[in-house]
């Protein structure tokens, strides 16, 4: 019997659970907060502390500081994943996890471009 790639089994049961999947689904329009995702997905912010760790770990995640009106910093995250293709083969199964550039690395992308013109 051939063995499943252990990411197969990790992302599968991430991508599974309701939190991540709501997680995901609010942090793809706009940037929010932990304490805004704990409130929109009505769990502990702690449960939304774990989330954003597995997906941070598979990169599905990206993380931003920003600054409030009175000087105080919080992170704020945005959702990179954009696919999951999970292709059955003769050697088992194959993961392809397609992300989504965030804007500030696309912008770093251009002005490299147009600087090496």
């Amino acid at each position: 019997m051939k063995q499943v790639d252990e990411n197969v089994r990790e992302i599968g049961a991430l991508l599974a659970d309701e939190t991540t999947q709501q997680i995901l689904i609010e942090t793809t329009t706009e940037p929010m907060s932990a304490n805004e995702l704990s409130d929109a997905c009505d769990v502990s912010p702690q449960t939304i502390y774990r989330r954003l760790e597995d997906l941070n770990e598979y990169d599905m995640i990206a993380e931003e500081v920003n600054l409030d009106d009175g000087g105080h910093h919080y992170k704020v995250y945005t959702a990179t994943l954009d696919s999951v293709v999970i292709k059955l083969t003769s050697e088992g199964f194959e993961l392809d996890l397609s992300l989504r550039e965030q804007m500030a690395a696309r912008f770093t992308q251009f002005i490299d471009e147009v600087r090496n013109r």
